[in-house]
């Protein structure tokens, strides 16, 4: 990498979608600035970065902007070559970015969800979300990670959002979604990620996170 490039990112420390790419960042070695967005008061920056969608995460590389976490993943990967993120072999990336899109699609939209009910509208959602997450369970078998051996791609996608972020939120709200009982390999998983430096660095501090959670769950109950 030249000393003259340039990477910033920004982000807000909360969010899984940022989270993940600092985890990204820091496997490959890259320097970067990152700067924290008020998402209730939304930068000149980042609305001029991202016009349309107006979101975080935004990746700025050499003047090039590019937006949306996934998408960001992948061109950190082909950017930076060395410490793979995504599996080498065509069917196991294939496979990777399907369950990484089952995250970020079904089991996000389904879990926050079931934020905004009441304790007795919720249950249903919570087991919906539980099926959804034994695809993770049954892809773990076996494995320390998803990859194998090696933090990447889909343990960078799942980790941010599932124990490091809707955990949190369904703790707040005195709800046990995974237990270790019903999925040992998931449990294993996120030991083994606490033990991963690039990835405890960039989880959110855990009690401040938890409020945080609540207090978002309580603004979509009351939207």
């Amino acid at each position: 990498m030249s000393k003259n490039e340039e990477v910033k990112l920004l982000g807000t420390w909360a969010s899984p979608f940022s989270r993940r790419i600092e985890m990204a960042l820091k496997l490959k070695g890259v320097p970067y600035e990152y700067l924290e967005e008020d998402l209730d008061n939304k930068s000149s920056l980042l609305l001029a970065l991202s016009p349309i969608h107006k979101k975080i995460p935004v990746l700025v590389h050499n003047g090039k902007t590019i937006i949306e976490s996934l998408v960001i993943l992948e061109y950190i990967d082909e950017t930076w070559k060395h410490n793979p993120i995504l599996p080498q072999d065509p069917f196991q990336r294939s496979k990777a970015r399907v369950l990484a899109k089952l995250v970020d699609e079904q089991i996000v939209n389904v879990g926050f969800t079931s934020l905004a009910k009441t304790e007795k509208g919720r249950e249903v959602l919570i087991e919906q979300t539980r099926e959804l997450i034994m695809s993770l369970e049954k892809e773990l078998a076996g494995k320390d990670y998803f990859g194998g051996k090696t933090v990447g791609f889909l343990d960078f996608v799942a980790g941010s959002m599932i124990p490091f972020c809707l955990e949190r939120a369904w703790e707040g709200m005195g709800v046990e979604m995974i237990a270790e009982k019903k999925f040992p390999e998931y449990n294993k998983w996120v030991k083994k990620l606490k033990e991963v430096e690039i990835v405890v660095d960039c989880i959110p501090p855990r009690e401040k996170h938890i409020e945080h959670m609540n207090n978002m769950a309580e603004r979509i109950r009351s939207a």
